[in-house]
């Protein structure tokens, strides 16, 4: 079951490991580590305790630990889970690193770090969202691991459902931020962010009919196409625009007002709405 991301039980693999980091991203992995433990701690220390971290663990994502990244393109994705619900405190170190970063290497293209804290990420209601993004597609960089504590995963609708059920109430916020994007660099980057979403939503729509997992943009494009052959063409220019994005707003807005729309009511009509979050 490896050509569909399956373990012979069929439930999720995990899909990055450090051993996958190329040459190129190793120094920017490297100093990731550096610039985390310095701000955060390193992971052994416990949060909310005199001389204690606020780290509890750091994990990598997407194309770097995968082994698939293109330097000068792909960007460094890292989530760290704190003790504590982050602050501003914590938000402000993390944009200082993402900076630090996305300055001294020119093989990424832009830093991003996501914080959540372990209460979030152990509760029952991410268990099908934060709970099987850490357990199948984060790779273990700080800390102890969570996916320990994380029930495996499989490719259901339920899955399905928990992962992306919520792109209605996602679709205003782009098209605003559409409005919003007064810059060509600042159009690309919105475009990636929205196009990567689509994709991802398009393979997941259709990910418990194939009954397998995969983060590649391509092959998702495709096994949605398999499917949606009257939307192909237009997945396929998501996958393209994830990977090389656009700053031209008729494409965008491609995205949002067109393409979007239908997906989040087809995703609705076949998985239903993703548990509300407070």
């Amino acid at each position: 079951m490896a050509d569909k991301g399956l373990n012979p039980d069929g439930t999720i693999a995990r899909e990055g490991s450090l051993d996958r980091v190329t040459t190129a991203f190793a120094p920017v992995v490297a100093a990731a580590r550096t610039e985390i433990t310095g701000r955060f701690g390193d992971g052994r220390l416990g949060g909310g305790r005199p001389g204690g971290g606020r780290l509890h663990s750091a994990y990598l994502y997407g194309s770097i630990p995968r082994g698939t990244a293109v330097p000068g393109t792909s960007d460094l994705d890292l989530m760290l889970v704190l003790h504590e619900e982050p602050a501003a405190r914590d938000r402000a170190d993390a944009d200082a690193a993402e900076a630090a970063l996305d300055g001294s290497f020119d093989a990424i293209d832009g830093a991003g770090i996501l914080l959540v804290d372990t209460r979030a990420a152990l509760s029952e209601l991410e268990r099908y969202d934060l709970g099987f993004f850490i357990s199948c597609l984060c790779t273990p960089l700080l800390g102890d691991d969570l996916a320990a504590r994380l029930p495996a995963q499989r490719p259901t609708s339920l899955l399905a459902r928990e992962t992306n059920g919520d792109l209605e109430l996602t679709l205003p916020r782009w098209r605003e931020a559409l409005r919003n994007a007064g810059t060509d660099a600042g159009r690309r980057t919105l475009c990636r962010r929205i196009a990567r979403r689509v994709v991802r939503s398009g393979f997941t729509l259709v990910m418990p009919r194939w009954g397998g997992w995969t983060s590649d943009l391509h092959e998702s494009a495709e096994l949605f196409a398999g499917h949606y052959p009257q939307r192909a063409d237009q997945m396929r220019i998501a996958a393209a625009v994830a990977r090389a994005p656009t700053s031209d707003p008729a494409v965008i807005r491609v995205l949002v007002e067109d393409l979007g729309p239908w997906l989040a009511a087809e995703y609705t009509a076949v998985h239903g709405r993703k548990a509300a979050r407070p």
